[in-house]
């Protein structure tokens, strides 16, 4: 079994911190944060490093890295009944030789209620694989292992899934294409790929690459979090390194007869100025801008992350604003991760570590007329709460909002989810 690694761009976001420059933070008042299922017991799995998607009966699905029955990494369902949750374990990866192993991305769900996922390590190379999940009549789950990848086609599968109208699946590999460098600094050769997994005529998918990234001093490279598409069909992530700096970009892939073809939308640069090493990807508002986060930034002595918004200038220029800088002493969080929107245009989020009791936080950022403002939702505190937050938050039908945590919980700190109502 590969020995899990941590992507070095995460592992840099954890740990070094970045300085506000901008607005200060507000703790806001009644909100509340219940505890939903605590990992580590039995057969259950352990430490999710990421969040939950929800179906449309109100539902949570998730996946730990580790743990479940062979002890390489679950899919578990969270089903809300009576006032209570009900938690189920619906698969159990197995080091077999074809199942992958360690799920460290989230799953998305189609309109039948299939589940897509990803895992780092395991298939028929052990370099990751792409799987589906599919709800039976007898209330059961049946995986199928979609994709095998071969290091040349990736390896070291961390991010997650996209998936475009007509059923195909993108995502990114952090290691693993054509380059013969070792750009992730740890034993993933490679610099990462774009994938794509197309359904084939008569059944079963076929993937192409349509990115290999390289160490070139211009080009992105180690690609952590998920893809996005923008309404005419062009494909926006991150790299955790590489570009004009090396401390990361946002790159763009833009579809054409002849294949599809990368620009870089942002470099990012440790200057004093800017945020560097992004996590966690990046999302589209209505109006075609940009948002995401880096784990560090502004100030390079004092680091903790930012949230930054990147807007079309015409030309194929996009011009960067920071909407927020965590401050310096760490109170209002640091290292933020992946972000979402409410239907207000509000932002919302979770730092991995950092707030008062220095476990993470639920953040919001609100636009206002002198720019943004954050407010501190939940800090988290010592088990039986939950503790480092670093896979975002979902939200259901009602506002509340939903997500994992790698530690924390009654059973050893080995993790929970979480419910914080408003």
């Amino acid at each position: 079994m590969r020995n899990k690694k941590i992507p070095l761009g995460l592992a840099a976001v954890l740990a070094v911190f970045a300085i506000s420059t901008l607005m200060t933070a507000t703790l806001a008042a009644a909100q509340t944060e219940k505890v939903l299922h605590s990992f580590g017991k039995g057969a259950d799995g352990f430490s999710p490093e990421s969040g939950l998607v929800a179906d449309a009966n109100g539902n949570l699905y998730g996946t730990a890295d580790s743990g479940g029955s062979i002890a390489v990494g679950m899919v578990y369902e969270l089903t809300p009944k009576a006032g209570q949750w009900v938690y189920k374990a619906i698969y159990n990866f197995k080091f077999n030789g074809r199942d992958g192993y360690g799920p460290w991305a989230g799953l998305i769900i189609d309109k039948a209620g299939n589940l897509y996922g990803t895992t780092e390590a395991g298939g028929l190379h052990d370099d990751g694989t792409v799987f589906e999940l599919s709800p039976t009549s007898s209330g059961g789950w049946t995986e199928t292992v979609l994709h095998s990848f071969n290091g040349t086609q990736g390896q070291a599968v961390f991010g997650g899934l996209t998936m475009d109208a007509a059923g195909n699946l993108y995502g990114t590999a952090t290691g693993g294409g054509i380059s013969t460098g070792n750009c992730s600094g740890f034993t993933y050769k490679g610099c990462g790929v774009v994938y794509e997994l197309k359904h084939v005529k008569g059944g079963g998918w076929a993937e192409e690459v349509l990115h290999y990234f390289d160490k070139d001093g211009t080009d992105g490279f180690t690609p952590y979090g998920t893809l996005a598409f923008d309404k005419t069909g062009n494909l926006y992530g991150t790299t955790s390194f590489g570009g004009a700096f090396n401390y990361g970009t946002v790159f763009k892939l833009t579809p054409s007869a002849s294949g599809w073809t990368e620009s870089i939308v942002h470099s990012f640069n440790n200057n004093g100025s800017d945020g560097f090493y992004p996590s966690g990807g990046v999302i589209f508002d209505a109006s075609g801008n940009l948002y995401g986060a880096t784990g560090n930034g502004v100030n390079t002595s004092t680091e903790r992350g930012t949230v930054y918004e990147l807007s079309p200038a015409g030309g194929g220029t996009w011009t960067e604003t920071i909407l927020y800088s965590f401050q310096s002493n760490g109170v209002d969080g640091t290292s933020p991760g992946p972000l979402t929107f409410d239907s207000a245009g509000n932002l919302f989020g979770a730092t991995g570590i950092g707030g008062s009791n220095t476990f993470g936080t639920v953040f919001k950022l609100s636009p206002g007329s002198g720019g943004w403002s954050e407010t501190i939702l939940y800090n988290f505190g010592n088990p039986p709460d939950a503790e480092y937050p670093i896979g975002g938050v979902v939200f259901d039908s009602a506002g509340n909002l939903y997500g994992a945590t790698n530690a924390g919980g009654a059973n050893l700190g080995s993790g929970a989810v979480f419910e914080i109502t408003p």
